[in-house]
């Protein structure tokens, strides 16, 4: 059971591109916290100033985790409810938070998670590969050795794999994962939600050839067909 004279600590889900993509309830709770942690308080200062929400933020970052963990526990315990918030997208899904969730399950601190846009989610659902089974992997390893022996793990898995990757690193990796998994279908997601959303479908060697040249920008998320 968890102490009800203690604070709650909300994981509020927030837009990857489109404003208009965060919940009632999401902005309800944000209205009625005490205090928000965000990975980048200007970043979530305008997301907040859209919808005339004003609360007091604190930062919540890796590198500041851990003076940043005793004293929101200190803040929950106290009784104040806070709202942990990613730069976009859900909490804690290749983002700094766990160690924070964790920390208030240990302490018997209420978590809730409000539900909302997760970059993950929607580029599998608008792929077209399969969404019985899927294995997300975050971002792939940066140096090539080290991203094609981690991708040769999953070579017999009929699940469908998810990762993102640096806009920069994009073809690299995509001769990668031929190098390593062979020439399976592919989607390739940019920009999603935003103005300049693309989504690239084909076989690995011709989404390859699709990018390869371009000057590619943007938060990159990969789907993967499995064997």
């Amino acid at each position: 059971m968890y102490n009800v004279t203690m604070g709650i600590l909300f994981l509020v889900a927030t837009p990857i591109g489109n404003l208009k993509d965060i919940s009632l309830r999401a902005l309800e709770t944000l209205k009625e916290v005490d205090l928000v942690a965000a990975e980048d308080t200007r970043h979530t200062g305008l997301l907040l100033s859209h919808y005339e929400i004003k609360k007091p933020m604190v930062s919540y970052q890796e590198y500041n985790e851990i003076y940043r963990i005793p004293e929101l526990i200190g803040k929950l315990k106290s009784g104040l409810n806070v709202a942990l918030v990613s730069d976009a997208g859900t909490p804690t899904i290749s983002d700094p938070g766990f160690k924070l969730v964790r920390q208030c399950v240990k302490e018997g601190i209420n978590v809730q998670s409000i539900p909302g846009a997760s970059s993950v989610l929607v580029a599998l659902t608008s792929s077209g590969l399969p969404t019985d089974k899927f294995i997300y992997l975050g971002y792939l390893p940066k140096k090539s050795g080290r991203r094609i022996e981690m991708l040769k793990r999953y070579d017999h898995l009929e699940a469908t794999l998810i990762f993102f990757e640096s806009p920069f690193r994009l073809v690299e990796a995509l001769e990668d994962i031929l190098k390593a998994l062979g020439d399976r279908s592919i989607v390739v997601t940019r920009e999603l939600t935003k103005i300049h959303e693309e989504i690239k479908r084909g076989s690995v060697s011709e989404v390859s050839d699709y990018f390869k040249g371009k000057k590619v920008k943007g938060e990159i998320t990969i789907v993967l067909g499995g064997e």
